[in-house]
């Protein structure tokens, strides 16, 4: 494993952190790490990336353990992988090839894999030279006279061309059939609420503890994929939609932020964003800007207004630590919710802080006549009650936040109940 670390990158994280990050992706993919060195770049050799004397001691090092692959923390070009390969004597992957493994491995739903399969052969594209051994060949034109005809890389990339086309109208079909399902939910007065985070923050257990459900969570990088959507509980009964999505991570490689844009839709549409960070990270600040960065060049905006930071893992922390850390969520703006999702402490104020979001609309008072009790549920179910009292003739007045649309779907359905402003 080689991490090149090059002069004004301009990153707030240490090169160490970026080192160990590399390592568990390699070791997502079940790969054993024998060494691991950063490797300073003064400045870029356009063939190799490295100079030739760090190519030859990285070369070295390969020999000495062994190994069979070498993976450069980094993107490389396709001139610069095969030029790698040939010194080093071993399979070369750089960063982005490494992360679009993964989630080859991990994809399961239809909309996984074509999302991964399209950024697979969007990054393969560019490197035929390297990947293809029989290019050079050329297939004659028409009849017995041909011209020169395409050269078997012409075709290959034609053939290419084709494939990510049809994936392409393929993820267009998803995301229109996100849009409908979408409209569906909005037709029906029920909240959407978006996960989002850096890899490995806690989503998928925080997700878990939410909702009761059992998504995959595990302490590794890129555990959860496929998006995954649940009913979530609010105070007072109502229901929302908690949607968990793929995790982010530093340099997230342009092919797969195209591919899974279809996905993170989901996050622009939803009511209330959760940005899980991990708190007990060193790196929970850097995190939290890339998450951000990934965000923008997707064009979702992160509204504050709508934006709940939940600093995660606060069991992780001492008692010292945790103080702080509490008083720091206490006079963040907006302020974060502190939670620790794996023994639920801190859920309940989340929820609590998650109702405030989506009870945006002013309350509206209610009488509903005595035996009205349909009305009275429908209202718990997707309203959030503040205030209930019971007249002298057994009617019932509350004080209930409704958003337009359940405002209006309530006076279609209940038309005896009596609404007035609260």
């Amino acid at each position: 494993m080689i991490h090149p670390e090059r002069d004004g990158r301009g990153s707030t994280r240490t090169a160490e952190a970026r080192l160990e990050e590399a390592i568990g992706l390699a070791k997502a993919l079940d790969l054993e790490v024998r060494d691991a060195i950063i490797a300073p770049l003064r400045k870029l050799t356009p063939a190799t990336l490295f100079g030739s004397g760090k190519v030859d001691e990285i070369k070295a090092i390969c020999a000495e353990h062994d190994a069979s692959v070498a993976i450069v923390d980094d993107a490389l070009t396709p001139v610069q992988q095969r030029n790698l390969e040939k010194a080093w004597q071993v399979k070369v992957i750089d960063r982005t090839g490494l992360i679009v493994e993964i989630f080859a491995r991990r994809a399961r739903t239809r909309e996984g894999r074509l999302q991964v399969e399209l950024a697979r052969l969007t990054y393969e594209r560019s490197r035929l030279v390297r990947t293809w051994t029989h290019l050079e060949r050329q297939r004659g034109g028409f009849g017995v006279m041909g011209g020169p005809g395409e050269t078997q890389i012409e075709t290959d990339r034609r053939l290419l061309a084709e494939k990510i086309g049809k994936l392409k109208r393929d993820l267009v079909e998803v995301r229109r059939t996100r849009t409908l399902q979408r409209a569906a939910r909005q037709r029906a007065p029920v909240p959407a609420v978006a996960l989002v985070g850096y890899t490995n923050a806690g989503k998928s257990t925080l997700f878990n503890r939410l909702t009761a459900s059992a998504v995959v969570a595990q302490d590794m990088l890129f555990a959860t994929l496929d998006p995954t959507l649940r009913t979530l509980r609010l105070p007072d009964g109502r229901s929302a939609i908690l949607s968990d999505t793929v995790g982010f991570i530093s340099d997230l490689p342009h092919e797969l932020v195209e591919a899974f844009r279809a996905t993170l839709e989901e996050v622009q549409e939803a009511d209330v964003i959760l940005h899980v960070r991990d708190v007990a990270s060193e790196e929970s600040q850097a995190q939290a800007d890339d998450v951000r960065a990934v965000l923008q060049r997707l064009g979702v905006e992160m509204e504050e207004r709508r934006l709940i930071e939940v600093w995660n893992k606060i069991d992780l922390a001492d008692p010292d630590e945790r103080i702080a850390l509490e008083g720091d969520a206490h006079r963040a703006s907006p302020a974060a919710i502190p939670v620790s999702a794996a023994t639920g402490e801190g859920c309940e104020a989340l929820l609590e802080a998650i109702a405030d979001l989506v009870d945006e609309a002013p309350p509206v008072e209610v009488r509903a006549p005595a035996g009205e009790g349909a009305a009275i549920a429908w209202l718990y179910r997707h309203g959030r009650v503040i205030e209930r009292a019971t007249d002298e003739d057994g009617g019932t007045r509350l004080a209930v936040r409704l958003s337009d649309q359940a405002l209006g779907q309530f006076e279609q359905l209940f038309p005896q109940a009596a609404l007035r402003p609260h």
